[in-house]
């Protein structure tokens, strides 16, 4: 069986660096070959790029634009008219993307406006967020960048997010029809949302596109104490012959290099040498 493939989430770990640029040099240093980046937009792209191809790392994923933070906006994709700015954002986080050569668009579905009631919801966010993933869809896959719908906890992280369910997100991914979108599965929001790992795991394996992992309930290292069992995990994704990259999003309970002792462990036991483990 194949190892894993891990990427540094830049917008988690390798904070001790105050500059994103910055945080790529310090994840190649620390042995990985793969970042990931939620939001890149404070930065040129042409910057980042220069930084990716300094430290020699592949970026593998970013999201459209949260649009007004201020406002408490986290994403437009399914928030009813926002069609324009979220086409805008699409078209910015493309831009950037294909500046890093990245392959995957994390597209955000957004939090529940607080005007809108219950039944609202259930219609007017679904119709937009389908017409809004069917336009990406044609967008994106003109550039060959896979387009992925990440479902959110709505219990403790983000309880006004539209997208709170793996069901609910496999749903609307039917509803679009489309192969070039695919499911981002963060092991931390599922556990929370609806647990089951190994079924839900086995189950829409097919349809994901991007893994993320962090310890519950703290959001933390793989191998800090917590709820779930990384290296069955682990096991279960290499059993499988998931091919793509394992995102690290989590808060590191110190220093970021020090709490890799975890993954040092993994390569260990795969008999790799940190230089060529991704």
């Amino acid at each position: 069986m194949a190892p894993l493939r891990f990427s540094a989430n830049l917008s988690w770990l390798f904070r001790e660096q105050a500059e994103l640029p910055d945080r790529f040099r310090a994840a190649a240093a620390a042995g990985f070959q793969a970042v990931e980046v939620a939001w890149p937009y404070a930065y040129e792209a042409a910057r980042l790029r220069d930084a990716a191809r300094g430290s020699g790392l592949r970026v593998t994923l970013l999201n459209t634009p949260p649009g007004n933070t201020e406002k408490g906006e986290m994403g437009l994709g399914a928030v009813p008219g926002h069609q324009l700015e979220f086409q805008k954002g699409l078209a910015q986080a493309v831009s950037y993307a294909k500046a890093l050569d990245c392959k995957r668009i994390h597209i955000m579905a957004g939090r529940i406006p607080a005007e809108l009631d219950g039944k609202t919801v259930t219609a007017e966010m679904e119709t937009t967020f389908v017409e809004n993933l069917k336009f990406a869809a044609s967008v994106l896959e003109q550039e060959n960048i896979i387009g992925l719908l990440e479902p959110i906890n709505n219990r403790v992280t983000e309880p006004q997010y539209y997208l709170n369910t793996p069901q609910q997100a496999v749903a609307i991914l039917q509803k679009v029809g489309s192969p070039n979108l695919k499911l981002q599965m963060d092991v931390f929001h599922w556990q929370i949302m609806d647990g089951n790992l190994t079924q839900n795991i086995q189950t829409y394996f097919p349809l994901i596109g991007h893994i993320q992992i962090a310890q519950v309930p703290n959001r933390d290292e793989p191998d800090s104490p917590g709820e779930l069992n990384f290296p069955y995990l682990f096991d279960l994704l290499e059993k499988l012959k998931y091919e793509g990259f394992v995102g690290c999003e989590y808060s590191p309970r110190g220093g970021t290099v020090e709490g890799l002792c975890w993954l040092q462990s993994y390569w260990k036991k795969r008999g790799l040498l940190a230089d060529d483990a991704n």
